[in-house]
């Protein structure tokens, strides 16, 4: 697929150029077709048992379901071979007589905010599906009678759901920030949100053993989006705009949070905890729609030696290319990445930042897996009903909207550094709260929404800032791996809290996950008071300068 798209060349003169969307357009959108209707041909088997509340465990997948695990299947490929650029690992990769310091001068235009605002849509409904993990465990954990809080009586932990699903992410974070740096962040993105739509068919799986394989799957599709998200907004918004635009997008995982906990409060009692899944395949689709304001980053192209294409999307957003000014041929060299490999995270003056970025990682993972993902449950265990329980959690969320603007606010003017120790440390306080009230909160729903707001919403934001800052401070041949390390320490975090949980076969309390997370929270805050280089408001040539000479002095 091709279309005209008029910009303004570097000499002011009109244009009209084709560019391509995907590499091959049938195949690409052969394969999404194929998806949509292979997850709509498992429905009619969901939808047959709305006489038993949808209720499928014991049942076997029919044949129409088979053939729609198919038909995803191929599609899967045919979408992936329309997305991957020819010649995809042979680019050129010394791109050191470019420099694109002009994208980080040009003011923000509409395309900017167009971009911003399908990215915004592309998080949170990516964020839903790992949300979804909270809501579905107490009625997963009733249908397929599993061991949990609410059910002590189950052979077989709930918690293995979350396991297999973050884990997925975990692997997901590593493979797609290697896959985008590889064929491109948009090829990348487009494609992690066909996984999101077909991984939606883990709402109709009648058994456990499936929904644990689908989950996985839905986790490798979720795990990419965020960072490679954050590559593609780092290498395009302007360096005076680029802090609070991050955190704010990916700040809405805690619009995420909000959204599920009420559609999980107004569906499920009609439709079950499955629809929580299902509802995956019209926002996936919604997704797909909007891939067309999503552009190829112009860093990336120019990193991969495709000098035409990077000057026909900087176009867009008022930039032009330019070569090297006497004296700056290091900084573009330094940019030019052609070195580094993913090892190069690890070493030389990455090594502590990434160390700092890691634990505070984890931290948010302990938090966002350990105490969120059983903020639900454990209201249950503790009386209060699983559509009160919902709203409660959902109630949080909205109140810590404003907490995603404040600390978006706090990016731009304070800068990147100062933020993470501030938010990191007001988690852990938070945190704290909920060490000394203990089980006495449900007395004091008052007291239990403000305790909640900072480890609902304001984790969101302080992974959004994390990931953000990864994106700033790795070169862009290895934005992405670096970005997607950071995503998957997060999400290693919460495996590893997981775990915990499957091997003790019983969910932590409130207080205990509380703890959990409030300590590495404040050992990361301590780190980066000490180590991390400034990024906000610089240009990602001049971060990867100062990184590159440090490394060599």
């Amino acid at each position: 697929m091709t279309s005209e798209i008029s910009y303004q060349e570097p000499d002011e003169r009109r244009a009209r150029v084709r560019v391509k969307a995907f590499e091959h357009p049938f195949a690409f959108w052969s394969g999404a077709i194929m998806c949509a209707v292979g997850v709509g041909l498992h429905l009619p088997m969901y939808y047959s048992t709305r006489s038993m509340h949808y209720v499928m465990a014991g049942m076997r997948p029919d044949a129409t379901m088979i053939i729609g695990m198919a038909l995803i299947g191929v599609g899967l490929l045919a979408c992936l071979y329309g997305l991957v650029p020819r010649g995809a690992s042979g680019f050129a990769r010394d791109a050191a007589g470019i420099r694109v310091r002009a994208l980080d001068e040009t003011p923000l235009n509409a395309r900017h905010v167009m971009l911003l605002i399908v990215l915004s849509v592309a998080v949170t409904i990516d964020a839903m599906k790992p949300t979804a993990l909270s809501f579905v465990a107490p009625g997963m954990a009733k249908e397929y009678d599993l061991l949990a809080p609410t059910n002590a009586h189950g052979h077989t932990s709930v918690a293995w759901l979350p396991l297999v699903g973050i884990t997925g992410t975990v692997l997901g974070s590593w493979i797609w920030g290697s896959l985008a740096d590889r064929i491109g962040r948009r090829s990348a993105i487009v494609f992690a949100g066909i996984l999101f739509m077909t991984t939606s068919i883990c709402g109709a799986m009648p058994g456990y053993g499936w929904n644990l394989m689908m989950c996985l799957f839905m986790g490798i599709g979720a795990g990419g989006m965020l960072p490679i998200a954050f590559a593609l907004m780092v290498e395009t918004v302007p360096a005076r705009h680029r802090g609070w635009a991050v955190v704010l997008v990916g700040g809405n995982t805690a619009a995420a949070y909000a959204v599920t906990s009420w559609l999980a409060a107004t569906l499920t009692p009609t439709y079950s905890w499955r629809i929580l899944w299902l509802i995956g395949l019209p926002t996936g689709v919604l997704f797909i729609a909007l891939n067309h304001w999503i552009p190829e980053s112009p860093r990336f192209l120019l990193a991969t030696g495709r000098r035409e294409e990077a000057e026909r999307v900087m176009a867009r957003y008022g930039a032009a290319v330019r070569s090297p000014e006497a004296g700056q041929e290091e900084e573009a060299y330094a940019e030019s990445g052609s070195h580094y490999r993913f090892r190069h995270v690890l070493r030389g003056s990455f090594a502590a930042p990434t160390l700092a970025i890691s634990v505070l990682a984890i931290g948010l993972g302990l938090v966002t897996y350990g105490f969120q993902q059983w903020v639900p449950t454990n209201l249950q265990h503790l009386g209060y009903t699983a559509v009160k329980s919902d709203y409660v959690v959902r109630n949080a969320a909205l109140l810590g909207l404003p907490v995603t603007a404040a600390v978006a606010w706090l990016y731009q003017v304070w800068g990147s550094r100062r933020t993470i120790v501030a938010s990191a440390s007001l988690t852990a306080l938070a945190l704290a709260g909920f060490v000394l009230e203990g089980n006495r909160l449900v007395h004091d729903h008052a007291l239990l929404s403000v305790l909640l707001v900072i480890p609902l919403a304001g984790v969101g934001s302080t992974t959004a800032v994390v990931a953000g800052y990864a994106a700033e401070l790795y070169p862009t041949r290895i934005r992405s791996r670096g970005a997607g390390l950071a995503a998957g320490m997060t999400k290693a975090g919460g495996v590893l809290i997981l775990a915990v949980v499957v091997a003790s076969k019983t969910v932590p309390s409130i207080t205990m996950t509380a703890v959990i997370g409030a300590v590495p929270l404040l050992i990361a805050a301590i780190c980066f008071v000490w180590i991390g280089p400034e990024t906000a408001r610089r240009g990602l040539e001049s971060i990867t300068r100062e990184m590159v000479a440090a490394g060599r002095g």
